[in-house]
């Protein structure tokens, strides 16, 4: 059992789900709430990691399921209202990203007045989260977002736009990652997921923000992961393969503390735009155009920084213009069965120039190496139909 202090407490191994009441009592919440979705309940998910409460749900901790694939402002308000009419005094996200964002909404609603959006990065919000903020357990069942070691949430406010939230007061006082969550993961999710967590390796190593040990967990994450991203998602019970997977997820999100970049700003708008689509889905997408358009500045080639990111993904070089690690990308897409393109997700340019003011004002936007012009987003997205 690795015992990993970082920015957070964070329990990983196979099995780590069983300190959870532990952990609860190491942070000192004695009566939290469950953050999770119907899906995680439904495959069986939630009752072995709750497991160590009892095997029957009478015996759980209050369960709130509701969580959307993308957390709405409602979704937290309903849960927000449930903590406090049960008395609760911390939350415990069982699932993927979006219970863990939720979970961190939750956190910030049911402790602070006004609206969500006010506590929004974007609107100036980050200070005004204060300590009072209910302390978060949180045990991913996906291997892809890290958002258990992370400082942020994204959640879609009540005026449609999908908006970031951070304060190192959300990071988790604790993450339980346990490998065996994943195990049951249906391939297309676990592909989805996995780029995800490749996505915050690549784009955290190209940021031109300076942060010399991030540089090294992100690259470190990107070798893990996209070494055994097609192992887990066409041989779900391997075990050593989801092992990674995970390690990889948290490692990308320990180092995405750096900054992200315009794959992010994109998803994050087109994700605002329709909900529907999936996060890790549309950063996949992206990856290629995004590459290709980084490695236009200068700041890739005095690290060498597309060499290093082709040589962590195994590749045997990588030219000036990015074209190796673009193409890579799309192939490992293809092979892994996810969408070619947006076209394919029923995408069309009808909604570019609402993406694009989306990206625009991202928080993200500003830690790409190489700031985008409109007209950059507008050929980054036509390059990723």
């Amino acid at each position: 059992m690795a015992l990993i202090q970082y920015l957070t407490q964070i329990q990983f191994d196979f099995g780590a789900a069983a300190l959870l009441p532990q952990e609860c009592e190491r942070v000192g919440i004695q009566r939290p709430l469950i953050i999770s979705d119907a899906g995680v309940r439904a495959a069986g998910v939630l009752a072995k990691a709750l497991a160590a409460w009892g095997a029957a749900d009478t015996a759980w901790p209050p369960v709130f399921d509701a969580t959307p694939a993308n957390p709405t402002e409602a979704a937290v308000r309903a849960a927000a209202l449930m903590y406090q009419e049960l008395g609760c005094d911390g939350l415990v996200a069982i699932g993927g990203g979006s219970s863990m964002d939720l979970a961190k909404g939750v956190a910030i609603a049911a402790t602070h007045e006004g609206p969500l959006k006010s506590y929004a990065t974007i609107e100036g919000g980050s200070p005004r989260i204060t300590k009072a903020v209910a302390p978060v357990i949180a045990v991913p069942t996906t291997a892809g977002t890290g958002s258990e070691v992370a400082r942020g949430a994204i959640i879609i406010v009540d005026d449609g736009r999908k908006l970031g939230f951070h304060s190192w007061e959300l990071m988790p006082k604790a993450a339980i990652c346990d490998p065996e969550l994943t195990l049951g993961l249906p391939a297309l999710l676990t592909a989805a997921t996995g780029m995800d967590a490749i996505a915050h390796c690549m784009e955290t190593f190209m940021s031109a923000a300076i942060n010399p040990p991030a540089d090294g967990i992100a690259l470190e994450g990107l070798r893990r992961g996209w070494a055994a991203i097609e192992r887990a998602t066409g041989t779900g019970s391997d075990r050593e393969a989801r092992w990674a997977m995970m390690s990889a997820s948290m490692q990308g999100a320990m180092a995405f503390q750096k900054g992200l970049g315009c794959v992010h700003s994109l998803s994050h708008s087109l994700g605002g735009v329709n909900p529907r689509l999936h996060h890790g889905t549309l950063n996949a997408v992206f990856l290629p155009a995004v590459v290709k358009f980084n490695a236009q500045h200068p700041s890739l080639h005095q690290d060498d920084r597309l060499q290093r990111m082709a040589q962590a993904m195994g590749l045997p070089g990588c030219d000036a213009a990015g074209n190796a690690v673009a193409e890579a990308l799309r192939t490992m897409n293809a092979r892994l069965g996810l969408a070619p393109g947006l076209a394919a997700l029923g995408v069309g340019e009808d909604l570019f120039e609402r993406v694009i003011d989306g990206a625009m004002l991202d928080h993200c936007h500003k830690t790409n190496p190489r700031l985008a012009t409109r007209e950059d987003y507008r050929e980054m997205l036509i390059a990723s139909l």
